[in-house]
C-alpha cells in the first residue's frame, strides 16, 4: 500500500463509512488539475456541486434541531458559518483529506493539498460520494461524525455548553449522566485528532472528533443532542 493509498484508508476511517463503490470516494478526491479535464478523467466538479445540497440540507436540519426557537435569520448566519469555504476546509484539514487527494504534480507543488479552495471543494464531493452510495442517512451519520465540533460553536454562540446541555436533558429523564470514551487518537503529537463516543442509557452512542479530548466530548454531545432532539 503507498501513501496516498494508505491515507484514503485512513480518510474512510475517520469519516466512519465503508463505502460499497470505492470508485466514488476515488472520484470525489480527484481535482480537475488531473489530466487537465482530459474525457476518461472523472474529478470532482460534479459531485461537489451536489454535496453543496446535500451539506446545506444536513446543516440546516441539524441547527434546528439543535435550538428551534432560532429565528430565520439566525439560523441562515449560523448555516453559513457551518458550510463556508472556509468551514469546509477546516474539517477536510482535520480530518486529513489532503494527503488523499489526487492532484496534479503541478497543483500539489503549488500547495494544493493545502488550499481552501480544493479542500472545501472535496470535502463537498466527499458528502455527495457518500450520499449516493448509501443514502441520506449515511450522509447524515458522516456529517455529525466530522461536523459536530463545527456545530458545537454554533450552540456555543447561543451560550449553550454541549455537555451541560446533554446532562440536563439525561437528568430530566430521570437517566444517570452520560459517559464519555475516547475511541481513537490519530495524526502527529502537533496536530492531533481525537475521537470520542458519548453513551446515554436507553439510547445508541454518538460519536465526533475534534483537535482536543474536550473539542471531541463537546462535539459528541452536541451529536447526540441535535439527533434526539430531531427524533419525533
Amino acid at each position: 500500500m503507498n501513501r496516498r493509498e494508505a491515507a484514503v484508508a485512513e480518510l474512510e476511517g475517520r469519516l466512519g463509512y465503508a463505502f460499497a463503490d470505492p470508485a466514488l470516494l476515488e472520484r470525489a478526491l480527484t481535482h480537475a488539475s488531473v489530466g487537465q479535464g482530459a474525457r476518461g478523467v472523472d474529478h470532482n466538479q460534479t459531485l461537489e456541486f451536489l454535496g453543496d445540497r446535500v451539506l446545506g440540507l444536513l446543516a440546516a436540519e441539524a441547527l434546528v434541531a439543535l435550538n428551534a426557537a432560532w429565528r430565520e435569520g439566525e439560523l441562515s448566519r449560523r448555516l453559513v458559518a457551518v458550510v463556508s469555504g472556509t468551514a469546509c476546509a477546516h474539517v477536510a484539514r482535520r480530518i486529513g483529506l489532503g494527503e488523499a487527494l489526487r492532484l496534479a504534480g503541478a497543483t500539489s507543488q503549488q500547495g494544493g493539498r493545502d488550499n481552501d479552495r480544493i479542500l472545501g471543494d472535496a470535502i463537498e464531493a466527499v458528502m455527495a460520494a457518500v450520499y449516493l452510495d448509501g443514502g441520506l442517512e449515511a450522509a447524515r451519520g458522516v456529517f455529525e461524525t466530522i461536523w459536530g465540533e463545527t456545530l458545537t460553536r454554533a450552540a456555543d454562540d447561543q451560550g449553550l455548553e454541549p455537555k451541560t446541555a446533554l446532562q440536563e436533558w439525561a437528568m430530566a429523564r430521570g437517566l444517570p449522566l452520560p459517559a464519555y470514551s475516547q475511541i481513537s487518537r490519530a495524526g502527529p503529537p502537533h496536530a492531533p485528532t481525537f475521537t470520542v463516543a458519548v453513551t446515554v442509557q436507553g439510547f445508541p452512542a454518538a460519536q465526533a472528533s475534534g483537535v482536543s479530548l474536550r473539542a471531541a466530548q463537546k462535539a459528541a454531545a452536541a451529536v447526540l443532542l441535535l439527533r434526539e432532539r430531531g427524533q419525533p
